[in-house]
């Protein structure tokens, strides 16, 4: 437990434990005590003070942010899985919020949104590739990067090399790549030196008879299955060759059975497709970056017409599991996954699954379902059924552009407002900005819908206007609220405006307003006015 000596010690010790102090006198960002909390979790653990100057002389000046830190632990929990605690000090000086965030998992940089952050001076930074592959390293043993003792540049097909140049080139857009010889293209991508070629090389590059040589297990097995009934498959293919070699032809197999589901908007028809190229390739990448080559056991794709299942043998890595696959990741092979990268067939390390859960919810398409996984298989079913076409209608009206700004999070809470289901996952700042491009509105204090657009689309108007009537008379008196910014407005002036509703409504509404920190008072009883927006600390 944090006391008043200990806060004491703290804001005059020279140096000591990693501490971030923060004024947040009246509020403070949960993205942005997220990421601090990433960084400091990366530089082995620390504590984050709200209410205590940064600047030296230190001093503590009270903070009002997160009035709830039960809650704020609980989304910082859900969001990176570290086990962080708080501690809450009244201190002389005033309020005082710690909390305390354990190290990184042996081996695992933590990430937030994509970035994996550390303190420069004031500042959050990316962390350097050096510092990455120095953390990744720690977690042992890389075994796509050791030297495949006997395999030979002879072993490897000149075409899949060259299916890789062509990408890496058209992702780089670097003419010189061309130039480059066989064996310095491979030293380049990390997948040979002087010591010889790795077991990457052979994965991704070698022939069919030098894979079956050095590592036959390393096949994928695609079947295509027109019911769950037991027996032989209606199609089955083997590929046990360089991963470049069959990576396109996997996606031509599924996409030969890839149905469209056809369904009305006005005058025109529209279709999504059972399976989705981008979710199926990210899918495919995962179980080949992933997998453990050591075992025996392949790759195994299962097409049926509206599901399909990847098993991937190896299990999961010890700190991954079903439950937190969308906020950790822990690649077992980096050196295939690093090849991935530099021809773009993955746009950053950890992606693929936020992208798999992003495009099922996009197409209103249950998630990414990992619940069949063991301690030696990691098996994913990825569902082709559309649940919700108004919910696709919706989400085609919306700007391409913003779609593509959404975070993960923001999708499953659109997802749950579409069911008019809670979602706690997602950080006010997140939801405002939903509110912001109009893909949300607010019906309560906690509570959210999607807009009215969407419930036309389901035929369910009278519904829309019940959900939002009270919410729609705060915005109504918080628009009032907005020309008296200087001196208020006492209720007696606000509830004219509301003539339909008693002075005792119209105060809860304000009341609420005052909490949501839409608005703010002056003043005791008779004598209180209200101001538009919250109070300035």
């Amino acid at each position: 437990m944090t006391d008043i000596a200990t806060i004491d010690k703290w804001i005059t010790d020279a140096e000591g434990e990693n501490l971030e102090f923060k004024s947040a006198r009246t509020r403070y960002g949960l993205d942005e005590l997220t990421e601090y909390c990433v960084a400091l979790a990366n530089e082995g653990g620390g504590k984050i003070i709200l209410g205590v100057t940064d600047r030296r002389p230190r001093c503590v000046v009270g903070s009002q942010a997160f009035p709830h830190p039960e809650e704020t632990r609980s989304q910082l929990n859900q969001r990176l899985h570290l086990g962080i605690t708080f501690d809450v000090v009244q201190h002389p000086g005033g309020r005082v919020l710690v909390f305390h965030i354990p190290s990184r998992p042996v081996g695992i940089p933590i990430q937030f949104r994509g970035k994996y952050l550390v303190r420069q001076d004031e500042s959050l930074v990316g962390m350097s590739g050096e510092r990455l592959r120095e953390i990744y390293a720690e977690a042992g043993h890389d075994f796509s990067a050791d030297v495949c003792p006997g395999l030979t540049l002879s072993d490897l097909s000149t075409e899949a090399i060259e299916d890789f140049r062509a990408r890496w080139k058209k992702k780089s857009n670097n003419s010189s790549i061309d130039t480059l010889t066989v064996e310095q293209l491979l030293y380049d991508i990390e997948v040979g030196s002087d010591e010889g070629l790795t077991y990457a090389a052979l994965i991704l590059f070698g022939t069919r008879q030098a894979v079956r040589k050095f590592r036959g297990q390393a096949e994928i097995v695609f079947e295509y299955r027109s019911t769950n009934a037991a027996g032989p498959a209606q199609q089955r293919e083997e590929f046990c060759e360089g991963f470049f070699l069959y990576y396109d032809r996997l996606w031509e197999l599924i996409n030969l059975r890839n149905d469209k589901q056809h369904y009305e908007d006005g005058p025109f028809v529209l279709e999504v497709r059972t399976f989705q190229e981008r979710a199926v390739r990210e899918a495919i990448l995962n179980a080949v970056s992933h997998r453990s080559y050591q075992l025996g056991s392949n790759v195994f794709i299962r097409q049926f017409p509206e599901r399909l299942e990847i098993d991937s043998p190896g299990g999961f890595a010890p700190e991954i599991n079903p439950e937190n696959i969308l906020v950790r990741q822990s690649p077992r092979n980096r050196r295939i996954a690093e090849v991935f990268a530099k021809c773009g067939l993955v746009e950053r390390a950890g992606q693929g699954v936020d992208l798999m859960y992003q495009l099922a919810i996009r197409d209103s398409k249950r998630t990414p379902d990992y619940s069949r996984s063991d301690d030696y298989t990691v098996s994913v079913v990825m569902a082709g059924q559309v649940l919700n076409r108004s919910f696709v209608r919706f989400i085609l009206q919306c700007d391409l552009d913003d779609l593509e700004s959404l975070s993960t999070e923001q999708w499953l809470a659109l997802e749950a407002f579409s069911h008019e289901q809670p979602f706690h996952g997602c950080s006010q700042e997140s939801l405002n900005r939903l509110l912001e491009l109009k893909m949300v509105e607010r019906v309560s204090s906690d509570r959210y819908i999607l807009p009215r657009q969407y419930y036309s689309f389901l035929g369910r108007e009278a519904a829309y206007e019940r959900m939002r009537e009270r919410e729609a008379k705060k915005e109504s008196l918080e628009a009032f609220l907005d020309d008296f910014r200087i001196d208020g407005v006492a209720i007696s002036q606000i509830e004219e405006i509301l003539p339909n509703d008693d002075r005792a409504t119209v105060r809860a509404m304000l009341n609420e307003l005052v909490g949501e920190e839409r608005a703010h008072t002056t003043g005791d009883r008779r004598w209180t006015r209200y101001f538009p927006g919250p109070e300035e600390g």
